[in-house]
């Protein structure tokens, strides 16, 4: 069987324990329409579905895809039968404290006991609070991140009319901190995004130089950790970038995405301040929302209103099964993935017809196919990762700078800026033990490639 079924099994246990815990209450029949239709529509809906890239599969090495562990999948699942809502403790009582302790379990994370955060839909609303956080201490200055950053904050800061600086980077993908000096030696910088782990490359930003700088002329650093963060809890890291998950807890706030490495469906972000203060320009007096509760509840801190509690129930469960702790059962699966990326690689490296640009910072590889000129090169990669997922491997596509490769192809001519390469994400543990398999369908499509 390819597909996980534990969920199915576990599933009818756990809804009679719910059932149970709702005992006080009086029963009645359930009016929903179209009951009697319903298998039909779910065995289309799984023919459809069925149209799909093999996301759960270590043969899809692609795109950011990581299938959510059996407990988080039960857990959202579970919730949905109350379907509550996270914007107050009257939409969802439960699920806003579970919410608030699996939150501080991320917090902990990077050191921070004191801390204001919550859950968002997804890594892009995250750092828009941050950005918007920003833009409130310092209004109308400048917010920069690097080339490879991700280009949602761009457009984050034209929502809300901030000016976006984008500062170049260096051969391995990571801000050109000379470039971001000179942009605060102006006085016009407010912010800085830091990315801790680039989308394109795995990229990690050399956050000391950046903090440095911040004390120096007084910046905001937010740190874009949706796809990196949870590195923070391995130890086979280079050391370079070890050293910047190290001040990782110095920065303003921070995004980590769990919906990425953290095991769960889409869609969970979260937004982490270290100063709780900044709460108060969440402050807002509805009228009717909040009847019913004194504390403080989730909507008083977050610009999104209604969010699924179920969301924050898959993390909590998955939490308590694999708390996210150095040394335990969940880092262990992203020191795997690390490992394979590394031993691609290493592969990738000693072999003729490919040419790395620099070692993984994280769990993503890159690499470009020997040619005689960057369009050759390109070409070939396209068709490359056609013939492999002929072959069911599905790889990923970037486009890079060609001065990525200066160094390890210093023969190459560039006739363009950028060049097409082939780019895997190995975030699966299983990846580790597919690799021969993996690489054997390389090669089988790369000699088609040529055929």
């Amino acid at each position: 069987m390819l597909l996980e079924e534990e969920t199915l099994r576990l599933l009818p246990d756990a809804l009679e324990q719910l059932e149970r815990g709702l005992s006080s209450l009086p029963e009645f029949e359930s009016c929903a329409p179209g009951l009697d239709r319903m298998p039909q529509v779910l065995a289309e809906v799984a023919r459809r579905l069925a149209d799909n890239y093999p996301y759960f599969h270590p043969l899809y090495a692609g795109q950011m895809l990581k299938p959510p562990h059996p407990v988080a999948r039960a857990a959202y699942a579970l919730a949905t039968w109350i379907n509550p809502n996270n914007h107050a403790l009257d939409g969802g009582r439960a699920s806003s404290a579970m919410e608030k302790e699996a939150v501080a379990q991320l917090a902990a994370i990077f050191g921070w006991p004191q801390h204001l955060g919550h859950l968002t839909s997804g890594g892009t609303f995250a750092n828009l609070e941050a950005l918007w956080v920003a833009g409130q201490l310092n209004p109308g200055k400048k917010i920069a991140a690097s080339s490879q950053a991700h280009y949602t904050h761009e457009r984050i800061s034209g929502v809300l009319h901030l000016p976006f600086h984008q500062l170049p980077v260096d051969a391995r993908g990571r801000m050109d901190c000379a470039a971001l000096e000179e942009l605060a030696r102006t006085g016009e910088l407010g912010c800085v995004v830091a990315t801790i782990g680039t989308t394109a490359v795995g990229a990690v930003d050399r956050l000391p130089e950046i903090l440095r700088l911040s004390k120096k002329y007084g910046f905001r650093v937010h740190a874009d950790a949706a796809y990196g963060g949870y590195f923070q809890l391995v130890d086979n890291l280079a050391e370079e970038a070890q050293v910047a998950y190290a001040h990782l807890g110095e920065v303003d706030s921070v995004v980590i995405d769990p919906h990425k490495h953290g095991l769960q469906p889409y869609g969970c972000g979260c937004i982490l301040f270290r100063d709780p203060a900044v709460g108060r320009f969440y402050k807002h007096d509805s009228p009717y929302t909040y009847f019913s509760s004194h504390e403080l509840h989730l909507g008083e801190i977050s610009l999104e209103c209604s969010r699924a509690g179920a969301s924050a129930v898959a993390l909590w469960a998955t939490h308590q099964l694999l708390p996210p702790v150095r040394g335990g059962e969940f880092s262990a699966g992203l020191a795997a993935s690390r490992r394979a990326a590394l031993a691609l690689a290493k592969r990738l490296e000693a072999d003729q017809r490919f040419v790395l640009p620099f070692t993984p910072e994280l769990d993503i590889v890159v690499w470009a196919v020997k040619a005689e000129s960057l369009s050759a090169s390109s070409a070939l990669a396209h068709k490359i990762f056609d013939e492999a997922a002929r072959r069911n491997l599905h790889l990923a596509l970037a486009q890079l700078p060609a001065t990525f490769f200066a160094r390890n192809w210093p023969e190459l001519k560039p006739e363009q800026e950028n060049i097409l390469c082939l780019r895997s994400v190995l975030m699966k543990p299983e990846h580790e033990c597919w690799l021969n398999r993996i690489y054997g369908l390389l090669d089988e499509a790369f000699k088609a490639s040529r055929a």
